[in-house]
């Protein structure tokens, strides 16, 4: 499986994959995970760190409608989205997502990910970044960021366990953190730590809105 860092272009890329952890399975969004997501995110909660409000089924389909392209309009980001699932039973419990990019220093994937508030408190964010960021290392990707509200201490934990560290930069009200992916990765966090499930096919929060999509 070629790296993403050694392909000519956005265009060549593999369709996302579904990755699996120890206890999760992340299955490539599709317009049709909207229904149950809705109900799943429908909590103010989640929205209390990082403003806006719960979307409505209308808006979360348009959304990944949206989202499901897998490229911004002018083909100079990767959009890659996965719902969360529990392995023993496939109960969603949120979403991961990502935006890659190439600047001068290589490939930058800007993560984001949300848990249902009734699933959080059980190591699912982190596992599920984890899987996400230990998948794009695996690929080339030499840079990882996530924006994360200084008051947000779960989604910190989660920023720290996947091998980022904050900056003094915010946007938005967030702090911007960040990790080189071509250093060694945390314990637990290596390319044998995540399995890709099938060949390529045809809460705890950060910005959710990490495709620039809403």
């Amino acid at each position: 499986m070629p790296g993403l860092a050694g392909r000519a272009g956005f265009d060549e890329w593999p369709e996302t994959p579904v990755l699996g952890s120890c206890r999760l399975r992340l299955e490539p969004l599709r317009v049709e995970h909207a229904e149950e997501m809705a109900s799943l995110l429908d909590d103010p909660e989640l929205h209390r760190l990082i403003g806006g409000r719960p979307a409505s089924l209308p808006e979360l389909r348009d959304s990944y409608c949206r989202q499901v392209v897998g490229r911004s309009p002018d083909g100079s980001q990767r959009w890659l989205n996965w719902v969360v699932r529990r392995a023993t039973d496939s109960q969603a419990v949120g979403t991961v997502q990502a935006t890659v990019a190439g600047d001068t220093g290589g490939l930058v994937a800007e993560v984001a990910w949300v848990v249902a508030t009734a699933c959080q408190a059980q190591g699912y964010a982190r596992e599920a970044a984890g899987a996400m960021v230990a998948w794009f290392r695996c690929q080339g990707v030499t840079t990882v960021v996530a924006h994360v509200h200084p008051d947000h201490r779960a989604s910190s934990a989660v920023a720290a366990a996947v091998g980022l560290s904050p900056t003094t930069l915010m946007e938005e009200g967030e702090a911007r953190w960040e990790g080189r992916a071509a250093l060694d990765p945390p314990v637990g966090l290596t390319c044998h730590a995540i399995t890709v499930v099938l060949r390529w096919s045809g809460a705890v929060s950060t910005r959710p809105a990490v495709n620039g999509i809403g």
